[in-house]
């Protein structure tokens, strides 16, 4: 049963998360989720994280830094936003409290946005924020992507396209309710519609085109070689499917993955992060995760 502290600020949560497209605050009709925004705002700080500004393969970026982390270890948080939507700053609580769990710093970076920049561009960020990091020494193994929604899509993405490109893979990818299915085809688009407060099947057939550019969508991708993945999602949204099917292809091809499904919670419930029980023990299992994946 979902706990008193996420009844009390479900309304919040709910109004800050609008899934219609006819909701959304728009000076583009369907394309602009600033509204959304908001609902990362809800996070507490994190207690001993401090940041700093900077720049990271020419993105701008913000650095989160745990009191005792580890400097060699690096977390590359990708933030959510549907593609089009988010920022360092939307996402840098989030981050911080991840990293403050994992031991580790978190970078942030403000990747390119669609419409202006459609598939691959977030990718070749990613791609790119990577490769900056390995170029200053740190060792892919202990560096880990991350991401919420449209960016643990990105995390999971980039390393698919290092792994084609034969290029060095971080050490871990870690993705809260992440969107991969750009046809709403899963299940729960149809039984968790009802519950869901965030994603319809609407918005994700009106942001999905403005991602891709006028790309068709993927074929699934084979997962097999890549490092282990930590996924989690509640179960009453409409994603939950994503994360599920995922995670049993990834399996099938012989990668450790670890599948979270919190009873109740709603889409990128994390971002509740110091405020409500389940984000805290979700970021909790997560970091615990990745202290042994990255030999913290």
């Amino acid at each position: 049963m979902p706990s008193q502290e996420w009844s009390a600020l479900r309304g919040m949560f709910t109004a800050c998360a609008p899934k219609t497209v006819a909701g959304l605050m728009a000076d583009s009709p369907g394309i602009d989720l600033r509204g959304v925004d908001g609902t990362y705002l809800l996070a507490a700080e994190p207690a001993d994280v401090t940041y700093d500004e900077g720049a990271a393969a020419g993105l701008a970026a913000i650095w989160a830094n745990p009191a005792r982390c580890d400097p060699e270890q690096v977390l590359v948080y990708f933030h959510g936003g549907g593609f089009v939507s988010g920022s360092k700053e939307t996402h840098r609580k989030l981050a911080g409290h991840l990293a403050r769990a994992a031991g580790c710093r978190a970078l942030i970076p403000d990747y390119r946005l669609a419409p202006g920049h459609t598939f691959p561009a977030q990718l070749e960020d990613a791609q790119a924020v990577h490769e900056w990091l390995i170029a200053r020494g740190h060792q892919p193994s202990k560096i880990a992507f991350a991401g919420d929604s449209s960016g643990g899509n990105i995390a999971t993405a980039a390393a698919l396209a290092l792994k084609r490109d034969h290029r060095q893979l971080p050490g871990a990818i870690v993705a809260f309710s992440p969107w991969y299915d750009m046809e709403a085809s899963g299940e729960t688009f149809d039984t968790n519609a009802a519950a869901d407060v965030a994603i319809s099947r609407e918005l994700v057939l009106t942001l999905g085109p403005v991602f891709l550019g006028g790309r068709s969508p993927a074929d699934p991708p084979d997962p097999a070689g890549l490092p282990p993945v930590f996924l989690a999602c509640g179960s009453e949204e409409t994603l939950q499917d994503d994360a599920e099917r995922f995670a049993a292809l990834a399996r099938r091809a012989g990668v450790d993955v670890v599948l979270q499904v919190a009873d109740g919670m709603q889409h990128a419930y994390q971002a509740m992060a110091g405020r409500v029980p389940e984000a805290d023990a979700s970021i909790a299992e997560a970091g615990k995760w990745l202290r042994e994946k990255l030999g913290r």
